[in-house]
Formats: C-alpha cells, sequence, structure tokens
C-alpha cells in the first residue's frame, strides 16, 4: 500500500508519520519539496506517486492573514483538494481530507453534526469549506478542532510563551470548543482511511472548554510538569476586547459521537490529552 502524506512536516503531518500503518509504503514531501499553491505541481506529485491513500494535512491555517491572503488561501486550502481529487480518479487512489469547525458559524445551541449547514465566519473557514467541496464525494473528510501537538505551533505553545514572559496573560473566555490532540486524532485519520468510509466525520477530544478554559489547564498541568517555573495570572477576556482581523464563531463544538460509534473508539478527555502534549513538550 502506498501512502502520500501532505503536510508532513506540520504538526499533524508529524503524528500521521509516527503512527503510520507499518506495512505500507510512505511518501511524504516537505513544503520544500511541494507547493501546495501550485495545483499543476500538486497534480503532478499525485499522479507521480500513485497512491492508494492520500492524506491531505497539510493546509494554509494563518486564520488571520487569510483575511488579506484570500487567494493564497483558497489556492492552498481548495484548489490544491481539487487538483489532489482529480488525479486521485487517474489513479485509482483515494483522499482523506483534514477540515475544521471553522466551517460553521457558531449560532447552534448544540454541538454541530456532519451534516449541519455551513455558513463560515472567515476567509480562512470559506477556503476550507471550498476544499470539503473540491474532495468530492468520495473521499473522507475529517473535520477537527483547536489542534495541538508537541513542537507545534499552536494555542498551548503560544500560551507557554506567554506565561513565561509576561505579567499576566489575558484571553478570551466567550468562544467554546474542544481541543484535540495531534496523537489521537491521527489514530483516528487512519482507522478511517484504511476502511475506508467516505462522507464527512468529525473527531475531537472529549469534553468542552472556552479558550480561557484551557489556557488555566495549560498553565496548572505546565507548572505541575515543570514546564513552566512560575505562576502568572490568566484573566478572561470576551471577544469583543480582542479584536482580530478574521471573525471567529462563538461555538464550535464538533459532535463526534457517530464517529465513535462507527470506529468503536471512547474520546479521551482533552485535559488528558493536553498533560500528554506537554509531557512529549517536556522532552523536545
Amino acid at each position: 500500500m502506498r501512502i502520500l502524506i501532505t503536510g508532513s512536516s506540520g504538526q499533524l503531518g508529524r503524528a500521521l508519520l509516527a503512527t503510520a500503518p507499518e506495512e505500507a509504503e510512505i511518501i511524504a514531501p516537505v513544503r520544500s519539496e511541494l507547493d501546495l499553491a501550485d495545483a499543476e505541481a500538486v497534480r503532478r506529485q499525485v499522479v507521480s506517486a500513485a497512491p492508494d491513500i492520500l492524506v491531505n494535512a497539510g493546509a494554509y491555517t494563518a486564520v488571520d492573514k487569510a483575511e488579506i491572503e484570500s487567494d493564497l488561501a483558497h489556492s492552498v486550502n481548495a484548489a490544491a483538494v481539487g487538483a489532489m481529487a482529480s488525479a486521485l480518479r487517474e489513479v485509482g487512489g483515494r483522499l482523506v481530507q483534514v477540515s475544521t469547525d471553522f466551517v460553521f458559524d457558531g449560532e447552534a445551541s448544540r454541538a454541530y453534526l456532519p451534516g449541519d449547514e455551513r455558513n463560515p465566519l472567515s476567509v480562512y473557514g470559506a477556503s476550507k469549506a471550498a476544499g470539503e467541496d473540491a474532495a468530492g464525494e468520495d473521499a473522507t473528510v475529517i473535520r477537527t478542532a483547536w489542534v495541538h501537538g508537541a513542537g507545534g505551533a499552536n494555542f498551548v505553545n503560544t500560551m507557554l510563551r506567554l506565561m513565561r514572559t509576561r505579567s499576566e496573560v489575558r484571553v478570551v473566555a466567550d468562544q467554546i470548543g474542544a481541543p484535540t490532540w495531534t496523537g489521537t486524532l491521527a489514530e483516528v485519520i487512519w482507522t478511517l482511511a484504511l476502511r475506508p468510509a467516505s462522507g464527512i466525520w468529525h473527531w475531537t477530544d472529549a469534553g468542552v472548554a472556552s479558550w480561557y478554559d484551557f489556557a488555566v489547564a495549560i498553565h496548572e498541568e505546565a507548572l505541575a510538569l515543570g514546564v513552566l517555573d512560575r505562576a502568572v495570572p490568566i484573566v478572561p477576556i470576551a471577544s469583543s476586547e480582542y479584536p482580530t482581523p478574521a471573525k471567529r464563531p462563538r461555538f464550535s463544538l464538533l459532535d463526534s459521537r457517530e464517529t465513535r460509534s462507527a470506529l468503536d473508539l471512547e474520546a479521551t478527555h482533552w485535559r488528558e490529552n493536553l498533560r500528554r502534549m506537554l509531557r512529549e513538550e517536556s522532552r523536545t
């Protein structure tokens, strides 16, 4: 079995490489070898590799910067996916596309189901929704949220940096979702990829949190593990006190029950997986 992984140098890509099926031949070009903004280069890479499975973990994820780089965000998050899907139809492979909670507008009063209507608020969210469409009906689309992994550019490591350098850290408390560790997310992606299971699937760690709740937990767990050597106040604020170029959903919890049932998996609570991530971070 030949498997092509894009975005292999990112935090999810590294987790996918670490948990890849032992019997698989893995092809994992890094960014300098494959520019996802170049749809024709993407098509050539897929045709040349002729993979049985393509896991697209590569993406344009600079949510705020996407507001002024709309063309680039759509090139990477949508046009590249269309090129992948088209090339895979030529060679007979299947696409596994990683998507996001940002395809929703956050106005729901319960966790979002895979079939719920999308209404992205940002360029980033719109580009990822377009990527879902470009993947096609035969693809496996896995929506996830608030992803973090050791060594990655993510909320956890941003908070650790701020907690080490500031006298207090102010964090938005009125945006709700669920953190997701790359370790378990990668396992779920491989399980769905090898089924195969087409359609849209949701996966996050268990539990619910605001960004403030997440930051408080990062602070407490990092102190307990010795990742931080001093305590600082964590101050909850409203989104209106921290304006950003991109509008974010106020509530983007994903309902993963269908995925858990289909795969016979139980999701680990996000705080336990945060602890596991921080243990890894302390060793890097």
